[in-house]
């Protein structure tokens, strides 16, 4: 008999030094909360402190943070700004109102931060609070030039070139008139989009400033998730680089051609570094996959038609870098490095060696080590540096994530987020060395939610390599309960990853969370099937056209290969779970899966490729994967298969309880595609539930709905499979 103990948290008594201060709104401060057991439950997830942006201190002794805490009484969060030195010592949270405060940043010796909508300043130990911003609309994120006497302020601009306004005589009409496509995008109807101002910063403060895309009706960062990394300033503060796609309507709905600009601030000149002076785009055909457009034809690649986002100026100014992607139309394409020569013109790809993606990168002080950059290789996210020869080097060889990365300004030091599927972000210190990379030292730096894992029992995380139906090894993540007893036989989850080119690495989630699910008594077996990055280009490429081929193939590979050779694992107790392209999945194993499963999960998954195709807002997508749209009579062979094959049409071979998951307010995949898959369940006399929610996006943010989701979850599982 398992003796149970009682889990005590201590919510937001993290931090080193002062405690913060309960208040009624929000969960942070001394209140506890008990639960029954030492295993992860889906109140001690949402009692987890979330990491978000960083940065080191000019003289690198100090590293400032911000961190959000959730309430699921008050269905709430609060940012919060913390600060540590770079020995470990001195956390210490500066937040102590209820406001939530965030983006913070260094600026002349202190800490700059948003809050109300405004830039104020404070010094490093949170006394000395000043509001140095006084716009008339609200900052939504900003960057200080390095001389410190400018800064560049996002601000959201009402928007009416496709959804019409209203007639002002009509102040309660609800109704919108659109003209184009790109009316809605991602959670939201497209009636504002995001400019970035740049302004003085004077003794009397921050007051407007000129927008750098005025008169264009462009959004810069990039919808849905662009930010600050998408602009930048020269070393001599006279210039910014930033990210920007200059089309609107149907052109953006179906294009990801997106380009770099210099503006320069004394002339108000922008230049495009993308393309030359001229340049025409050739006509593309709405309906059909850029693949064989003659825009993406090898002669026009020069002219970066892809995704071009995240611009860097080098230290000394000579040079700016930035992410780019081939080809037009496909969001998935590879990542790559391109340096560009600021007199010259020239670009130069560093990373062509590297068969992934680069994920984010920061310029070196190190002449050996030019670029230092994350990227996914085999299922782990690792620190890798890059000379001009294009000599790269694998810093960092562990099972876990790194995320962002960021210069400590002394040059020889990095600060990164780190996580993996037992651990959420913390931040971490790397000491890289490029010339002896066994040599480089990696050093846990936060333990913000040290107080709760430390009482909870730990699953154990295996790599298994498996063969596939076509004769390749693929690797698969094997995730066993805590206390596990090999001698015990255990229900199984195939877990079906999203994207669908989106890696099956060590991530942590706070809700496709392998540790919580282990928790509960389930072996999770996850793998990187055909589609996913980090198995080199052609293994990526696999799944864009043959949605149902072989990467649905891998999955049952996977889950034949843990039901027939792992004692633990119980044949007749296994599920399959995903979302996104992981919910398409489970729609299509639901109709093809020979009796292996004994119940299925599907969060917001395509079920009807017809209806996907003219639903969704990124036509681009759509195009990419299928080829053609479903009324072209000429269609590619695999744009035929690909409808021939959309789950909605095997309904008939439904025969398993099914649990859809959708919201309403996912634009991505529409909720249609959630409700259509239950009502068809239900009308085949099939055991199915619908859990929806009219507030909720592609995800599920708000707390109550988060423990809600997590908690339906599990019914639905243990209801068959326990």
């Amino acid at each position: 008999m398992r003796t149970h103990k009682i889990l005590v948290i201590l919510v937001g008594l993290v931090f080193i030094g002062s405690p913060i201060k309960a208040d009624d709104e929000v969960r942070i401060g001394k209140q506890i909360i008990k639960l029954s057991s030492n295993q992860m439950t889906p109140e001690a997830l949402w009692a987890m402190g979330r990491i978000g942006g960083y940065e080191a201190s000019a003289d690198g002794r100090q590293i400032v943070y911000q961190v959000g805490y959730y309430s699921v009484k008050a269905n709430k969060s609060q940012q919060k700004i913390a600060i540590i030195n770079a020995d470990g010592t001195g956390n210490t949270t500066l937040t102590t109102g209820t406001k939530s405060e965030t983006d913070p940043t260094w600026y002349q010796g202190k800490i700059a931060f948003l809050s109300g909508g405004q830039i104020w300043t404070m010094n490093p130990d949170g006394t000395d609070r000043k509001q140095i911003s006084k716009t008339e609309k609200d900052i939504e994120g900003f960057k200080f030039s390095p001389d410190g006497k400018k800064v560049i302020l996002l601000h959201s601009l009402d928007f009416n070139d496709i959804i019409k306004k209203n007639p002002d005589d009509l102040p309660k009409a609800t109704g919108r008139l659109v003209t184009d496509l790109m009316y809605r995008h991602w959670d939201h109807y497209v009636e504002s989009i995001q400019h970035p101002f740049v302004a003085e910063v004077t003794e009397e403060g921050i007051k407007d400033g000129v927008d750098i895309l005025e008169g264009e009706p462009y959004e810069c960062p990039m919808e849905p998730f662009g930010g600050m990394e998408q602009l930048a300033w020269s070393p001599d503060s006279k210039t910014i680089a930033y990210t920007c796609r200059k089309k609107t309507g149907l052109a953006y709905s179906i294009s990801t051609d997106s380009d770099i600009y210099i503006y320069n601030i004394g002339t108000r000149e922008t230049k495009n570094l993308c393309k030359p002076v001229g340049y025409v785009e050739p006509k593309i055909e709405p309906s059909k996959t850029m693949k064989y457009h003659k825009v993406n034809a090898k002669e026009n690649l020069v002219n970066n038609v892809g995704y071009d986002t995240n611009p860097q100026f080098s230290p000394d100014g000579q040079y700016i870098a930035w992410l780019s992607m081939e080809r037009n139309g496909y969001e998935a394409d590879r990542n790559r490095l391109c340096c560009y020569n600021l007199a010259t013109g020239e670009k130069h790809y560093l990373t062509e060696s590297f068969d992934s993606n680069v994920d984010d990168y920061v310029w070196s002080d190190n002449k050996d080590a030019l670029i230092y950059f994350i990227g996914v290789w085999h299922a782990t996210e690792n620190l890798y540096a890059v000379n001009w020869k294009g000599e790269m080097k694998q810093l960092t060889d562990t099972w876990d994530d790194f995320g962002s990365i960021r210069l400590m300004n002394n040059g020889k030091q990095l600060v990164m987020e780190r996580h993996n599927y037992t651990s959420p972000a913390d931040l971490y210190i790397v000491t890289p060395n490029f010339k002896k990379p066994e040599k480089t030292t990696i050093a846990q730096l936060t333990f913000e939610n040290k107080h709760i894992l430390d009482q909870l029992a730990k699953p154990t995380i295996q790599q298994r390599w498996v063969k596939t139906s076509d004769g390749k090894e693929m690797l698969t993540w094997i995730i066993l309960p805590p206390d596990f007893d090999e001698s015990k036989k255990y229900p199984t989850l195939l877990f079906c990853e999203g994207g669908p080119q989106s890696p099956v690495s060590q991530f942590w989630s706070y809700r496709w969370n392998f540790m919580i699910m282990a928790s509960q008594g389930y072996v999770v077996v996850a793998p990187n099937r055909r589609g996913l990055p980090g198995f080199g280009q052609e293994w990526l490429e696999e799944i864009s056209g043959d949605w149902t081929g072989q990467c649905m193939k891998d999955y049952l590979a996977a889950i034949d290969d843990a039901a027939n050779n792992l004692s633990y694992v119980d044949k007749d107790k296994l599920g399959a779970v995903g979302a996104s392209f992981g919910g398409f999945s489970v729609y299509y194993l639901a109709g093809h899966h020979d009796k292996r499963f004994k119940c299925f999960i599907a969060h917001d998954g395509a079920f009807n490729l017809e209806a996907m195709y003219t639903e969704t807002e990124e036509n681009w997508f759509s195009n990419w994967e299928y080829d053609d749209a479903f009324w072209n009579k000429d269609r590619t062979a695999n744009a035929d298969k690909t409808y021939k094959n959309s789950p909605h049409l095997f309904v008939d071979q439904w025969d398993t309880p099914i649990l859809c998951i959708h919201g309403e307010k996912d634009y991505r995949i529409n909720a249609t595609q959630g409700m259509s898959a239950f009502n068809a369940a239900r009308m085949r006399g099939i055991e199915a539930e619908l859990l929806i929610f009219p507030d909720e996006n592609h995800w599920v943010l708000k707390p109550q709905n988060g423990i809600l989701w997590q908690r339906t979850f599990f019914n639905w599982l243990d209801r068959w499979l326990k």
